[in-house]
């Protein structure tokens, strides 16, 4: 199934960057030169001449939790014609993933960018599969030609927040007996 995209994104949902958990960011076979920063963070995603490239082969792996329980509507991911992502696979709430289980759940989502896709339009994601959001997992499959390398612009995840406690924030009350 192709992307579909959002011809724009309703006032209620805000980039959910200001609530990505930036201790437990994880991005598996990416290149050293070339880290998942250059790709997610404000101020590096926004210059053209950085992106997060894939090291040994075209697929990365891309660990993103979040610092609140959110709702995930869409995705908008930036990159190069030829190199830039085509398969995305989105799994909710699964930890430690590797490439070596990856397959062995069902993702969330899978979308299939096409190169209009790669422009940074945001990609509809199955709104009913992303309701109580703690962590997303971002698997790039292949991209567009096939090559070895996978390039990644940007990345943006647009939502809301769900009105939760901040279990971080809590302290761990001792018990005297």
């Amino acid at each position: 199934m192709s992307a579909e995209s959002a011809s724009a994104i309703p006032r209620s949902q805000v980039d959910l960057l200001d609530f990505i958990d930036w201790s437990g960011v994880e991005c598996l076979n990416q290149s050293t030169s070339h880290s998942l920063a250059n790709a997610l963070k404000q101020g590096y995603r926004e210059d053209e001449g950085l992106n997060l490239e894939s090291d040994a082969d075209e697929q990365l792996l891309i660990y993103i939790p979040f610092n609140q329980v959110v709702k995930l509507h869409s995705i908008a991911i930036k990159g190069p014609e030829e190199e830039g992502p085509k398969t995305v696979k989105l799994f909710s709430n699964k930890e430690h993933m590797g490439f070596s289980n990856v397959n062995d759940f069902p993702p969330s989502d899978t979308i299939v960018l096409s190169p209009d896709n790669l422009t940074g339009k945001p990609v509809l994601l199955k709104y009913v599969k992303f309701q109580n959001v703690r962590s997303l997992t971002i698997f790039i499959e292949d991209n567009q030609s096939g090559s070895d390398v996978t390039k990644v612009q940007k990345i943006c995840l647009y939502g809301t927040t769900v009105e939760t406690t901040d279990m971080k924030g809590l302290k761990k009350i001792e018990d005297g007996h």
